[in-house]
């Protein structure tokens, strides 16, 4: 790789993987503030006993934590939470399970900072002219489609479990009231700050910045060890390299002349069915950043190819990092979802979601 390459990889890189860290720490002090715990006893008392009610607002918490902190966040720290209340209310533990992983992953389009693969997209825009604005004009519509669908369709797969009603659930935990409404406060300030674009690095360090000191001065055994995803920042750095080496080689060549060019709805779901299918084999990152070139700088092509990697990931394990950590955390809880039911329903879903929501991006 020459100098010049080698520095303009590192400018593209060095804001995500600030990113990454950062939200990374905002999310887990939030949680052990005792963020989650609070909204999900508060979802759970605001149902008012009726089980269909308790899973739409827990669904709708699940998309504001996705959207705002990623969708790794979600899978982490969500979903021990809905685990948790389902349990305590006797609700079917894989309702929430499903509708949190399903969730993690289709709901990652609609901002930037919702997914790795976006911020990347991001950038590219940029060097294209376009910004911010264009992203979030150009998501909506598919944005809303994927989260429509999959949670039409866990309904369907789950009518016993959202038909009667459960008892009164359980308060949250006790937590030290100022640092809950100092991590309160910011969790909610991040999705306004995100949506205007200010720049989703500055933001979220600022974030952890504010988070660890509250927390040093209120609760300093919360910070005895504190999760830093080093390992999965150098993962995506290297990741990043060899694709970007691959390219340099003929990868390029071969990806822009196997795809159909355009912004029709054939050229579209080709990029996006291309994207969820090599997500599925080798994971949701490097599929991304192969099939990137065949974008071509398009605001429509890129979120087609964000359609097929951040939705259509849903049928292999390793297909993206949320699947394995909410695996995980289902494993921590003890709560299983057989592969023989998830590979098949996953496979459904990933399709219904990028076939319709690439339409609506389209139109």
């Amino acid at each position: 790789m020459s100098g010049a390459a080698a520095v303009e990889l590192a400018g593209r890189l060095a804001p995500v993987v600030v990113f990454l860290l950062a939200i990374t720490v905002t999310a887990e002090l939030a949680e052990r503030a005792g963020v989650f715990d609070v909204a999900g006893h508060a979802v759970a008392r605001m149902g008012r006993g009726r089980r269909w009610v308790l899973w739409v607002l827990f669904s709708a918490l699940a998309v504001v934590a996705t959207v705002v902190l990623s969708l790794d966040t979600t899978a982490v720290l969500l979903t021990p939470v809905g685990l948790a209340v389902a349990a305590q209310v006797g609700l079917d533990p894989r309702l929430l399970a499903v509708t949190t992983l399903w969730i993690a992953n289709t709901g990652s389009l609609l901002l930037p900072v919702s997914n790795l693969t976006n911020l990347l997209a991001l950038h590219t825009l940029g060097r294209a002219g376009l910004g911010h604005g264009d992203y979030v004009r150009a998501s909506w519509a598919p944005a809303v489609v994927a989260v429509v669908v999959p949670l039409l369709l866990v309904a369907a797969l789950h009518p016993r479990s959202l038909r009667g009603r459960y008892s009164v659930a359980p308060p949250a935990e006790p937590h030290d009231a100022v640092l809950l409404r100092v991590a309160a406060v910011v969790c909610v300030v991040l999705g306004p700050l995100f949506a205007l674009g200010a720049p989703p690095w500055a933001v979220s360090l600022v974030a952890a910045a504010v988070l660890l000191a509250t927390t040093w001065w209120r609760g300093r055994s919360l910070l005895t060890g504190l999760p830093v995803p080093w390992l999965m920042a150098l993962g995506f750095v290297v990741v990043s390299v060899v694709v970007e080496l691959l390219q340099q080689h003929g990868l390029s060549r071969v990806v822009t002349t196997a795809l159909p060019g355009g912004t029709g709805a054939g050229a579209l779901l080709a990029l996006s069915g291309a994207g969820a299918g090599l997500a599925n084999v080798v994971n949701n990152l490097p599929a991304y950043l192969a099939l990137e070139p065949a974008a071509d700088g398009s605001v429509q092509r890129l979120l087609a190819l964000l359609v097929g990697t951040n939705a259509g990931p849903l049928v292999t394990p390793w297909a993206s990092l949320a699947t394995l950590l909410w695996i995980q955390r289902c494993r921590a809880r003890d709560v299983v979802v057989p592969w023989r039911w998830l590979v098949p329903a996953g496979l459904a879903c990933a399709v219904l979601v990028v076939v319709t929501s690439t339409l609506a991006l389209a139109a």
